[in-house]
């Protein structure tokens, strides 16, 4: 696990996914039979890496990662590294046989998130790219009412994500300074766009075409020592997206909006036959023959409570931590075949997205993408 030490690497990966599986007793596969993980920690600082091995027991860590990569007693290679540093990283893994499991964006351009995906079919190593928002409870039951017909044919998609990130003057930021930096690999069209590809074309279908507009909203902000820096990198991102079949998708991303809805990310699905507003957790539906008759009249204050129109969707069974469960996927994927569709082309995807909405910011128009394949 090389990267662990940072905020996701440690609370989604270490300790709410392998560990949380160790202390299951590993992962169940289709015989009923159970293989157990044990992680190796990999990071710059032998202190931090110390400290946390000491915390939860974990007996192997190193700051050596060629001599863990030539150690065949580790067979999967995790990468939670700053995206400047995975490509270097992940290639010398592809080189040692390993299987790999990575964040994303996996690289900074899309060529090189290509030339990923090239090398490890070439190799014949099995590979993955977390998608951890197609596992949140709330899209989970959003994949189930589409599964279901209840929309009927869909028509949009609309999505609002994002808060208020402090600047770091009077309040210390929530996110990293370098997260402000393009030079750094931030921004938020590279952190977000990567989502949102694996969102729409999973739940809707392939994005075939982009328009953009990126900015930099915050132009200065304070580091982690106090210092002032020039904010280089967009901090918000408003987008179109054309998908396959007509569906029209309008994705807000935002670092500088303050939050007036019922979860950070909120996405409305309108069809004809009925709507769904779901976030994180929650989801809510409206069906056609439910669907109330507004008539706009700006003379007469309305008094109707359109909150009250919609109804709860029900959960119906437990939802575990997201990263945990693509997490265990992705072991039986390596230990027995399972099938694990979420590999380096679905990253090189993601990144050319992020490529493309760039792109159509930069030049103001709409850009279309092609069809990704090795």
């Amino acid at each position: 696990m090389n990267g662990v030490s940072g905020r996701m690497g440690y609370r989604q990966h270490l300790l709410r996914s392998i560990l949380a599986i160790r202390e299951q007793g590993g992962v169940l596969l289709a015989d009923g039979s159970r293989v157990q993980v044990e992680p190796i920690l990999v990071g710059r600082s032998e202190a931090k890496l110390a400290e946390l091995a000491a915390r939860h027991g974990i007996e192997n860590y190193t700051t050596d990662l060629d001599a863990a990569l030539a150690d065949d007693r580790w067979q999967i290679y995790s990468d939670f590294l700053v995206t400047k540093a995975r490509v270097p990283a992940i290639t010398k893994a592809i080189a040692a046989g390993k299987a790999i499991y990575t964040e994303k964006p996996t690289a900074e351009s899309f060529e090189d998130a290509l030339e990923l995906a090239r090398l490890a079919q070439a190799a014949g190593v099995k590979n993955g790219v977390v998608h951890d928002k197609l596992y949140l409870p709330g899209l989970r039951k959003l994949q189930r009412l589409i599964d279901s017909g209840f929309f009927g044919r869909i028509l949009s998609v609309r999505g609002e994500f994002g808060y208020w990130v402090f600047e770091g003057d009077w309040q210390a930021a929530q996110r990293p300074s370098w997260n402000y930096r393009a030079e750094d690999g931030g921004g938020i069209v590279v952190d977000m766009f990567p989502h949102w590809s694996y969102v729409l074309e999973n739940l809707f279908g392939r994005i075939e075409s982009v328009y953009a507009r990126a900015v930099t909203e915050i132009p200065s902000r304070v580091d982690e020592n106090g210092d002032q820096y020039t904010a280089t990198a967009d901090d918000a991102a408003y987008a179109i997206f054309e998908l396959e079949g007509g569906i029209t998708a309008q994705l807000n991303s935002s670092w500088t909006t303050r939050v007036n809805r019922d979860e950070l990310v909120e996405f409305q699905v309108d069809g004809t036959l009925g709507s769904a507003v779901v976030g994180l957790f929650g989801c809510k539906i409206q069906p056609r023959n439910a669907t109330p008759k507004p008539v706009w009249n700006p003379d007469i204050a309305d008094e109707h409570d359109y909150d009250t129109d919609w109804i709860e969707s029900p959960a119906n069974e437990v939802f575990e931590n997201g990263f945990k469960t693509q997490w265990e996927e992705f072991i039986r994927h390596v230990v027995e075949d399972a099938p694990n569709p979420y590999d380096f082309l679905a990253g090189a995807r993601g990144v050319l997205l992020a490529e493309r909405g760039l792109l159509s910011s930069r030049e103001g128009r709409r850009v279309e993408l092609p069809e990704v394949g090795i």
